[in-house]
């Protein structure tokens, strides 16, 4: 597994000269790594969107804002740093619950925004767009962002723009630009130099820190480690894997971490979620007596609805932000550097056998029958496909939950906002996931309430000719819902739409409608196989149909809503 984290190609300092504030971002954006960008144009952004369609990053319109930034996100998920570009307040605004849900999962997202001209801007006049003053769009962004900047003086903006986007790739949060649109072909008239930016760890510290791991390794009788996001953010886990391999430490892993590991790899033991997960999983970690949480964080989703039972005094909590060793806390240590030296070092510890069962298994698909098909059902016929070259998208509700049974394999990859959790991810993902990755395989699965909020970004997709493999659940609603508030509630039902009819409104890919096994199982074997265009495969569920871990949700979450 070869997984390449963008970073400056720069290797020592450099003096730049002679660029306009519109070029050197540009500059920097592909020294990062960045091939593509979302988004929508308008006027305030116009001369930098001119700027871009002549440069060699390919620009991707989008249908709606929110939409790009959602895309943008996938992405930056996938390929390590993603780009969204819109215009002044009716551009930037629409786009902040996407930009709310990469910073809360930890995605590294660059906002360019256009704003009116400095010169526009005398005695205050009331310029279209403009909600409150000149800075409100700033202002709500500074929330969102791990850092922002608004490039207003030639003399500091090539600086300011280093700054955000060092801070976007080292801390693996969105980053906030601003450019007035008088500022674009502004040249600095003094040189800047930069050196490239690499983060290191303190050497004392962080040789300390991992003796200490080892020693609490050696030591423990029934280690566990449970891997979250930051494997995938910081691309760790060829060493997740080593470290596990090496001390035969077996693994779990948070739904954000979901394919951080191959679900089949002797050691994987399966997804831990609390009270939410399979028993013997939640069981296996919580009986730990020292549990590796490597780039994991502790939300409400991951850990079962804080129904977890991890006493701190056994855990070694390595995140970005933090290292936690017991009670023991250390500064000045990334957790990259933490998680290669510990996994370079050769630690022996007691080998913990795997109750016969507890590991991730596909079950077999077995007769394929008339009988009305279910999302339980459903994964099972899916699970044969995944392969290295998978990439599943999961939106929230039963989409999600259902597809934790799913075993990715190899490379396979598994995106979902399942902490942020916010309705109409998948379609603009599948996008953004499909520009990244084009000869990947790209399997979407999408709640039908989830899918009318941002479906139509289908016409992005068959407008650059992908081929993803959209799924739409339907079950008249907002089925998770039904599951958390028991009743004939009014309020979850939704309009019926032809799902698989969008193809012909839309101009372009093939559609399928189904509702018993037979019927999804063909469909889904002609849509795997069609590699001409985006296939949509409308499934038809019993409102009172729902997967093992929406059960134990239910049970969970009933009483509280």
């Amino acid at each position: 597994m070869n997984h390449s984290t963008p970073s400056p190609s720069l290797s020592a300092a450099q003096t730049v000269s002679g660029l306009s504030i519109g070029e050197y971002l540009i500059r920097r954006l592909q020294e990062h790594g960045l091939e593509d960008i979302f988004g929508i144009p308008g006027d305030y952004i116009l001369s930098f969107y001119g700027m871009l369609e002549k440069s060699p990053i390919n620009v991707v319109g989008c249908t709606r804002e929110d939409c790009a930034g959602f895309a943008a996100d996938a992405y930056a998920r996938v390929k390590g740093l993603g780009a969204v570009c819109v215009t002044y307040c009716v551009g930037g605004l629409s786009i902040c619950n996407s930009i709310a849900g990469a910073y809360a999962e930890k995605s590294p997202v660059v906002i360019l925004t256009g704003s009116p001209g400095l010169r526009e801007r005398v005695n205050n006049p009331l310029l279209h767009h403009m909600v409150r003053d000149f800075s409100t769009q700033k202002d709500v962004f500074e929330k969102l962002c791990i850092a922002g900047a608004e490039l207003s003086d030639p003399v500091t903006a090539f600086r300011e723009i280093d700054r955000v986007l060092d801070a976007v790739v080292r801390f693996k949060r969105p980053g906030y630009i601003e450019l007035p649109r008088d500022m674009v072909n502004v040249i600095p008239h003094i040189s800047h130099v930069f050196p490239s930016q690499q983060t290191t760890s303190d050497p004392q510290a962080l040789s300390e820190a991992v003796n200490e791991a080892a020693q609490l390794i050696e030591k423990a009788e029934k280690p566990v480690i449970l891997a979250g996001v930051e494997m995938h953010r910081f691309h760790l886990q060829d060493e997740l894997v080593a470290l596990a391999e090496q001390t035969q430490i077996p693994v779990a892993a948070t739904i954000l971490g979901k394919s951080a590991m191959r679900e089949t790899h002797p050691l994987y033991v399966g997804l831990y979620e609390g009270a939410m997960g399979r028993e013997e999983v939640t069981q296996y970690v919580e009986e730990s007596d020292l549990v590796l949480l490597l780039g994991t964080f502790m939300t409400d989703i991951n850990l079962g609805v804080f129904t977890a039972n991890l006493d701190p005094s056994k855990c070694i909590y390595a995140t970005s932000e933090q290292l936690r060793l017991k009670h023991h806390h250390y500064h000045g240590i990334t957790l990259p550097d933490f998680v290669r030296e510990l996994a370079q070092r050769k630690v022996t510890c007691a080998k913990r056998p795997m109750p016969d069962g507890i590991r991730m298994c596909m079950r077999p698909v077995g007769d394929v029958t008339e009988k009305p098909i279910t999302i339980e059902r459903m994964m099972q016929m899916i699970n044969p496909l995944l392969d290295d070259e998978t990439v599943v998208i999961a939106d929230i509700g039963d989409a999600l939950f259902a597809s934790t049974q799913l075993v990715t394999q190899g490379n396979s990859e598994f995106l979902s906002p399942a902490y942020y959790t916010s309705m109409g991810f998948a379609v603009p993902a599948t996008l953004g996931a499909q520009t990244a990755k084009r000869n990947a395989r790209i399997l979407a699965m999408i709640g039908d309430g989830a899918f009318q909020m941002t479906g139509m970004e289908l016409s992005t997709i068959i407008r650059h000719g992908y081929d993803p493999v959209i799924i739409v659940l339907d079950n008249h609603g907002y089925g998770t819902e039904r599951w958390l508030h028991a009743g004939d509630w009014e309020y979850n039902e939704i309009h019926p739409w032809a799902y698989s009819k969008l193809t012909e409104v839309l101009r372009g890919g093939t559609g399928y409608e189904v509702s018993t096994e037979k019927e999804f199982h063909e469909a889904l074997h002609k849509a795997w196989d069609d590699r001409d265009g985006m296939s949509i495969i409308h499934v038809h569920l019993p409102e009172n149909d729902a997967s093992r871990t929406l059960h134990r949700l239910g049970q969970r979450l009933g009483a509280r809503v």
